[in-house]
């Protein structure tokens, strides 16, 4: 939650409530293998989630995140 760019995508999943990689690179201008990397980064730490529907991929906001990440999702 450190990285701008990451705050980005939280803050767009939180208004659009979910996502493709491809749709989130274009919200933030980032390529979109840099935005997978994000992706990856915010789903290790366990505050985004995912799911497959054929080819594309769907991140949203888990739900079970950890307090903190809660706390700072109310801000944004």
């Amino acid at each position: 939650m450190a990285n701008r760019r990451r705050l980005a995508i939280v803050a767009f999943l939180k208004k659009e409530h979910e996502a493709t990689v491809g749709e989130i690179a274009d919200e933030i201008k980032l390529s979109f293998t840099s935005t997978s990397k994000h992706l990856n980064i915010l789903s290790r730490a366990d505050i985004l989630d995912k799911r497959q529907q054929a080819l594309e991929v769907y991140y949203f906001l888990n739900g079970k995140s950890p307090a903190v990440i809660q706390s700072v999702l109310k801000v944004l």
